[in-house]
């Protein structure tokens, strides 16, 4: 059986671990090559024990001409914001295709970008390019790109709870309210104050109040679906547990509705949708844990919707909706090495 040959750009991280799991178990998969800046060229298994007895690949530098002799046909980058965009031009120009994890190609608007992350864009040809990377959404766009950009965590449980109801305009497009949590490792594995034990154990605390980054994102999205702008006021919290993302919602309905229907409507909304299941009591982290499974409940209450949703910030939130996207690219079943 002919397989695709893969690099992972950025092998230190959690998602770069995770994305090595699954596709360790992809039927048309071969990791090629895996990626870092460590010195000494490190064994993957030493960096991520878990692997040890799985895979034995050592990291290597990033020679974007070597990965083209040695057949890589894509490459899923699991590099910082604003390193991936000075990195991904080389391999797209030699005719890698590309799974960008990072935030780099997920904004249209340059200027956008530059608000919300600081610094300028760097690579907007291919920014023009970049198709965004939220199957259930975006799935026809897919399977033709060159350039996926991997959609955040925190946005999928927005957008993916909200989109059957601004695809209708069912609701008030300039007064939701999205509330998430978060587990630890959304911060990512390098050391920072805000997730030593210390810190955030025993303790629940908001941040990126208004100013979060994932709000244009989100705003961008449900917008497209829409036809229109949407508004929401987007508020993180990070949570003592190591995994998973649970988010709350709040609209105000343009008409009234019952639990029932709006139960069908969301059915009916993602009835070719494997990964997002519509839960009839409110979905637990625990439930989506190591799984690619978007949950979603809804109810009403005093007239307003409440959309409850949780995922795996790990693999839905990050390596295994790239996984779910590589899939669509290169033609196979999209639940391949998922379920």
């Amino acid at each position: 059986m002919k397989k695709v040959h893969v690099a992972i750009l950025g092998g230190s991280g959690y998602t770069a671990v995770e994305l090595i799991k699954i596709l360790l178990r992809h039927p048309h998969v071969h990791i090629e090559a895996i990626t870092s800046r460590q010195e000494g060229s490190p064994a993957v298994s030493e960096l991520h024990p878990s692997l040890k007895g799985r895979i034995e690949v050592k990291l290597e530098p990033l020679d974007a001409g070597r990965l083209v002799e040695r057949g890589v046909q894509c490459a899923f980058g699991c590099l910082p914001h604003g390193v991936s965009m000075e990195t991904m031009p080389d391999l797209l120009a030699r005719g890698i295709r590309v799974v960008d994890l990072s935030a780099d190609y997920r904004l249209r608007d340059p200027n956008v970008y530059a608000q919300w992350y600081g610094e300028s864009h760097h690579d907007l040809p291919n920014l023009a390019r970049a198709v965004y990377g939220l199957p259930e959404i975006y799935g026809d766009d897919i399977p033709n790109a060159q350039l996926l950009a991997n959609p955040g965590c925190y946005p999928q449980t927005a957008i993916l709870g909200l989109a059957p109801l601004v695809a209708g305009r069912h609701i008030d497009l300039k007064s939701i309210v999205v509330d998430s949590k978060s587990g630890v490792s959304g911060g990512g594995r390098t050391p920072k104050l805000a997730f030593h034990f210390p810190e955030c154990n025993e303790s629940i605390v908001a941040y990126g109040i208004g100013n979060h980054r994932h709000t244009p994102e989100i705003e961008q999205a449900l917008g497209d679906i829409a036809g229109s702008p949407v508004e929401v006021i987007f508020t993180p919290h990070l949570v003592p547990m190591d995994r998973g993302i649970s988010t709350s919602i709040y609209a105000t309905p343009t008409r009234s509705f019952t639990e029932a229907q709006l139960n069908e409507l969301y059915r009916e909304y993602y009835r070719n949708a494997p990964f997002v299941r519509i839960c009839d009591k409110p979905p637990a982290t625990k439930d989506t844990a190591h799984t690619n499974f978007l949950d979603l409940h809804l109810r009403v209450v005093r007239g307003r919707i409440v959309v409850l949703a949780a995922e795996d910030n790990l693999i839905r939130g990050a390596s295994g909706v790239a996984v779910q996207n590589f899939n669509r690219m290169f033609g196979f079943d999209e639940r391949t090495a998922l379920l």
